[in-house]
């Protein structure tokens, strides 16, 4: 009992001892305090060095492959849609060449037409160079020659026309009498009454086109056309002296506006354009005097007044293929009608169908199919065109450009063929074996 009392009273004497603290010391508070802070601080100074980097550096950006796919779409759609679009952009393209062309036709046809002048004078004007004389002076001398002999030509055409004006005239009015009675007397038994009443609406016809100063306006276009001839006239002449004085030197320089790789082409191309337009004029002349020779000729065997004049424009005529000499041709035909009736007009008329069968069966086969391989569809095509780009210039200009273009194309594509490597072995399979004997 004492010793339990001792043991008690000694444990109470003892110092209770104190319970851990809950947190960490103060001074483990403060150095981990100032280690996040130090952390802090060097987290921010890194942000701020980052932006002030940005701010020197330029934008940047991720790439990467896309995510998009082809569209998915039958063949046939693609690849009708692949043919839609280059053919709107070259349709486009020859629209707009085309209007370019007719816009700057006052130039555009005269160089044409000038071209063609050099293509038929340019043998006379290198025979007169190799004769001796230089080459600027053979050019003038062969132009100034080709004027005097054409206006010639036009003035006597112009001379005939005018010493038979006085008796054509007479010739008309008895024609209209003749038709006035073949109207009363023949199978329509039109009386007086209803002839006048046609001959006074023709008449109120050309009074209402006088009116309101439609006449005045059509004075001033047909000014204008004058004076864009008489332009083109001069334009025609001193181009066709410069092509014939110059031509190689403006070849060359029209060569070099090309890339040097496409030099060589463009050169071979042109001169076979050249060539072609060449064969074309020579054989067009050929047909043209054929024609005039032959419709002039029959004219004068019936005894139908203009015959220079009426083969002067077969002449020119010609020069628009399959349809030019006919319609030149007709005007025969109206003034054999005018001058002696219909039975002499039925038979000029028949000697305009035969020339025209002779040029279409014999010369053209063997002329113009010969040297230029132009289809007949692809000649009424283009005489369409130049017509209406140009009207008759146009058509004048259309075909030789269209035959010339042609053989263009096929010499390029000859050339293309002759460029293309051969078939190799794994191409073609393997040489072939030759057959080994039973």
């Amino acid at each position: 009992m004492t010793s339990d009392g001792a043991t008690e009273s000694a444990e109470a004497s003892e110092p209770e001892e104190e319970a851990p603290p809950l947190g960490p010391e103060p001074d483990e508070r403060d150095e981990r305090d100032e280690r996040l802070f130090r952390r802090f601080a060097h987290q921010w100074a890194l942000l701020r060095e980052e932006r002030d980097e940005r701010r020197h550096e330029p934008p940047s950006f991720s790439t990467g492959p896309s995510n998009l796919r082809r569209a998915e779409v039958p063949y046939g759609l693609d690849l009708a849609a692949g043919w839609a679009w280059r053919l709107l952009l070259i349709a486009g393209a020859g629209y707009l060449l085309l209007w370019l062309v007719g816009y700057f036709a006052v130039v555009t046809v005269p160089l044409a037409v000038a071209l063609l002048i050099s293509a038929l004078a340019a043998p006379f004007a290198q025979g007169v160079n190799r004769a001796g004389l230089p080459r600027g002076l053979s050019a003038l001398l062969v132009v100034i020659t080709g004027f005097v002999v054409v206006g010639m030509l036009l003035t006597f055409a112009g001379q005939q026309v005018a010493a038979g004006a006085n008796d054509l005239a007479d010739s008309t009015v008895q024609g209209l009498q003749e038709i006035r009675d073949w109207l009363r007397d023949g199978p329509l038994h039109a009386s007086d009454s209803q002839i006048n009443d046609y001959i006074k609406s023709a008449q109120d016809l050309i009074t209402e086109r006088s009116k309101d100063g439609k006449v005045i306006t059509q004075v001033t276009e047909v000014g204008a056309a004058l004076g864009h001839v008489v332009a083109g006239f001069f334009i025609a002449l001193f181009a066709t002296y410069f092509f014939l004085a110059d031509g190689d030197r403006i070849w060359s320089w029209v060569v070099r506006l090309a890339p040097r790789a496409a030099r060589e082409r463009v050169d071979s191309s042109g001169r076979v354009a050249w060539l072609s337009l060449v064969q074309f004029v020579r054989a067009t002349v050929v047909v043209a005097l054929v024609d005039a020779t032959g419709i002039a000729i029959g004219a004068a065997i019936l005894k139908v007044p203009f015959v220079l004049a009426i083969g002067v424009l077969v002449f020119l005529g010609a020069f628009v293929p399959m349809i030019g000499a006919t319609i030149a041709g007709s005007v025969a035909i109206l003034v054999a009608l005018v001058d002696q009736g219909p039975v002499t007009a039925l038979l000029m008329l028949a000697v305009v169908i035969g020339v025209q069968q002779l040029e279409g069966h014999v010369l053209q086969p063997f002329l113009l199919g010969r040297w230029v391989s132009l289809h007949p569809l692809g000649v009424i095509l283009a005489i369409a065109c130049g017509v209406l780009v140009a009207g008759v210039a146009g058509a004048l200009v259309a075909v030789p450009l269209a035959a010339a273009a042609n053989a263009v194309v096929l010499h390029l594509a000859e050339m293309a063929e002759m460029a293309e490597p051969p078939a190799s072995e794994e191409e073609t399979g393997g040489p072939e074996e030759e057959p080994q004997p039973a």
